[in-house]
């Protein structure tokens, strides 16, 4: 299994969310983060001094799937985040060794 968390902009949650769930992903979790990189750097004013904000408000998704389905996630991620623009966001693929339902104590495939 593999956990797949993707760094996008918060106005493409919908289209990801879609592209996901109508193509078998059961579940997700989204988080409000903030991020720092490349993305330009924003000046706002406050009582009339401009400050800089070097922290972007983005979402992150994280989405736990089987092996065979990785490449195909973070493909229809990709395709449905993309802007083209600078900032977009990241994915990143990660090993899971192992998932427990807490509540029925199903492990593996079947706790997702």
């Amino acid at each position: 299994m593999k956990k797949v968390a993707a760094i996008i902009h918060a106005h493409k949650l919908d289209d990801v969310k879609l592209a996901l769930i109508s193509n078998g992903v059961i579940g997700m979790t989204v988080s409000d983060i903030k991020s720092f990189g490349t993305s330009r750097k924003e000046v706002t004013r406050y009582r009339g001094t401009e400050y800089k904000v070097d922290f972007i408000s983005k979402l992150k998704i994280e989405v736990v799937v089987e092996d065979s389905l990785t490449d195909y996630v973070v493909q229809e991620i990709s395709l449905s985040a993309r802007t083209g623009t600078i900032g977009d966001g990241k994915i990143f693929v990660f090993p899971v060794d192992q998932i427990i339902r807490i509540r029925t104590k199903e492990t593996g495939i079947d706790a997702i």
